[in-house]
Formats: C-alpha cells, structure tokens, sequence
C-alpha cells in the first residue's frame, strides 16, 4: 500500500500496464445476471394478477416480496462467504437449477402458500447466483473493477425491467400457468454458466489462488474505520432499496389508482422506469473508476432527492419523467457503493457482495411488506409522501473515508491503494 500524496489521488487509465478485461467472460456473466433478474422482474409484475385470482391484500402482496428478498438476503453473505473460502466454479448451475424449479412451481401454485414456497425457491436461486457471478465479473475486470461491476449489473437492472415488460404481453391475459413459459430463461442462463464454470477452473481459480497473502489482500484502514464506513455503505443501500421498494411493488398500483390507466399501461411504465435505472447503473461503475467512488455515490443518492420529492404532486406525465430521472439517478450508486466496499475489505469478494446483495434485497423484502401494511392503513399515495424523504439519508456519505484504488503502472503490480 502506498502512502498518501500530498496532491491526491491520481487516476491513470485504470488498465494501464495490467492485463485487459475479459469482456467476453464480463458479457455473458452480464446476460445471465440478466437472465436471472428477469424472474426477479417477473414476481412483482404479475402482483396484479396474483392479486385479483386469490384476492389478496397489499399487506399479503408486501409478504410474498419479502419471503423472497428475505431467504435471499439471508443465504448470500454465508454463500459468499464459503465460495471465498472454497470457491465453487459450477456453483451458479446449480442456483440456475434451483430458479428454473422455482419457475415451474409458480406457474401452477394454488393457494397464498404455494405461492410463497414458490417465492422462497426464487429467494434461494438468487442467492446462490449474486455473490459468485460477482467475484466473476471482478476476476474478468483486469482491473477496471467499476467497469466490470456496471456491466454485471447493467445486465441484471435490464432483466429487472423486462420482467414487467413480458409479464404484460405473455402472462397478462393468459394466466398464470403461462409463467411456465418463462423456465426458457433460465434453462439459456444454465448453458452459458456451464462455459463460465469452465474459464472461472481452468484460469481465474489460479489467478484466484496467487492472490491470496498478498497487499490486494489487505485493507487500507484500521478495522475501526473500515467497519465505520460499511455501517455507512449499509445505511445508504437502505435508502436506495427501501425507496426502489416502493416504486418496484406498488408504482402499477399507484398508477391504476391515481390515473386510472390499464394494467398493461402501468407495466410498461414500469419497465420505462426500470430501464432508465439499467442505463443509470452502466454510467455509475466507470465514472467512479474515473473521478472516485465516493463523488458518485455522493451524487446519486443525495442529487435524487428533490425528483422524488415532487413526485407525489406530479400529474402522469410528469410522474413518468420523473420516474425515469429517478432510476438513472439512483441506480448509479449501487456499483460505485459494491466496488468502494470491496476495496476497503479486500481480499473478500464473495463475502462482500453476498452481504451487500444480500442486505439490498432484504430491505427491499421488508420495505415491501412495511409498505404494503402502510399502505392498507392509509393509502398509496401516503406511501409515497413517506418515501420521498428516503434520499436525503445520503447525506451520510460526506462521512465515507476519501481513499481511491490507483492502478500501478509497473505491470504486474496490480493495485495499490491512497487513503487519506
């Protein structure tokens, strides 16, 4: 680790002496991370369906979303954990596996219970794929790691947003053993991991291994400070989730209820408000590459906030303009926050991203069914007056310790860190 520079951190081209990116590894990891997500999309989407055939209150709405945000938050800290310790290069087959079983069983549940089991199989699928799909993305990044995050998870905000999209023209209208239709996706997404199981045991396990013990390993503050700035990273990825978790479940309610629009309608502008956070997501990763970690995180919770306070009192075309500034906004934090936490406990990728995944989707899980029981005891729009408020928690990021990863231009060398 180098010492501070009395004129800051600089910020060489990130690849510069070290090898380049295996993009080719970095799209595929990216398209099934896509594929994956696309069911996570597809859950919430088909609500109001689920919603009319078993007449379900928004509290039960709010409890199938946390089941399984919750089983997910859960088993992805412990799963990242062990693959650190014991890497499993087909272990994101086997989660595929599980998804696609999680699939079938949805398509044909019968009662609020079924459906939950069902929810549960997705929570466990996603699980298994997040923390390792990760540490792949870093392994192929050749050292432009924010570049590499923004790829992995571009591909998974895109799959977010088409769940609405497909549920609108394939499960809308034709009911739910249509969802059936849907075990295509991961079936793909099991091929292509194969391919990625085999690079990840013949190169990146070896590269994987020769790291250990080495400065890459190592943190660049004291476990004080470095736990500091997690509880931070955690608090602002509540905000973040919390807030998505009010537009992700219940925005087509709201929709329907304030503007009378059609189902298919409010999927679509659904989709349109997760596609602008797909796009905001790819932005996010190389800008913090360029011009620091904490200026993007910084920027993206906090710059949000005044569009989310005005969209309680916006009229639909202004709530769809809104919307979409919102999710390029806030989704740039997610990849900036992912690789800032990697960096100050290296040395524990799957680790950290299991938790911080893990902590994402169990905040979503809770804020659903926090939500949905708000909403039943007052209304929709109080819940989005409450949510408004969520961003300026960002505030806390002015408390984050000023330290960038600098890549060294002696080849071989890898990176080396300036704190301040």
């Amino acid at each position: 680790m180098s010492s501070p520079s009395s004129a800051g951190p600089a910020h060489p081209p990130p690849n510069a002496g070290g090898p380049a990116p295996v993009f080719a590894i970095l799209f595929v990891i990216g398209s099934c991370h896509m594929l994956n997500d696309i069911i996570g999309g597809l859950v919430p989407a088909i609500y109001p369906l689920l919603r009319n055939s078993y007449s379900l209150t928004f509290s039960q709405i709010g409890l199938i979303t946390l089941t399984y945000q919750t089983t997910s938050s859960l088993l992805q800290p412990l799963v990242g954990l062990y693959t650190d310790r014991r890497p499993r290069p087909f272990s994101l087959v086997a989660g595929m596996a599980v998804t696609l079983g999680a699939l079938i069983s949805l398509s044909r549940a019968n009662s609020f219970h079924t459906i939950l089991l069902s929810a549960t199989a997705v929570g466990v699928g996603s699980a298994v794929f997040h923390p390792e799909s990760s540490r792949v993305a870093r392994l192929a990044s050749g050292g432009q790691h924010g570049l590499a995050q923004s790829i992995f998870q571009v591909g998974g905000n895109f799959g977010f947003s088409l769940g609405p999209l497909l549920a609108a023209f394939i499960v809308i209208g034709r009911g739910q053993r249509s969802i059936a239709w849907f075990a295509l996706d991961p079936l793909a997404a099991i091929v292509l991991l194969v391919m990625v199981g085999i690079w990840y045991k013949r190169t990146a396990l070896a590269r994987l291994k020769a790291r250990t013990g080495t400065a890459e390993t190592r943190s660049p503050f004291s476990p004080g400070k470095t736990g500091f700035a997690v509880t931070i990273l955690l608090i602002l990825i509540f905000s973040k989730y919390f807030y998505l978790a009010s537009i992700t479940t219940y925005y087509t309610f709201y929709l329907i209820s304030k503007f009378h629009v059609p189902v298919q309608n409010a999927q679509v502008h659904l989709f349109l408000f997760l596609g602008s956070a797909a796009a905001g997501t790819l932005a996010g990763g190389p800008l913090g590459d360029r011009i620091g970690r904490k200026y993007v995180i910084w920027g993206s919770i906090v710059g949000v906030l005044p569009f989310t306070l005005l969209l309680p009192y916006a009229n639909m075309f202004w709530t769809s303009v809104l919307t979409v500034l919102i999710g390029l906004i806030l989704s740039s934090a997610f990849s900036a926050i992912l690789v800032y936490a990697q960096e100050l406990i290296p040395g524990k990728v799957g680790m950290i991203s299991g938790l911080f995944f893990g902590f994402a989707f169990g905040v979503a899980g809770v804020g659903a069914a926090m939500l949905g029981r708000l909403a039943d005891h007052t209304s929709i729009y109080f819940v989005y007056h409450v949510c408004s408020f969520l961003p300026a928690i960002g505030i806390l990021a002015y408390f984050l310790p000023n330290f960038e990863p600098v890549r060294s231009r002696q080849k071989g060398e890898g990176w080396v860190l300036q704190a301040d």
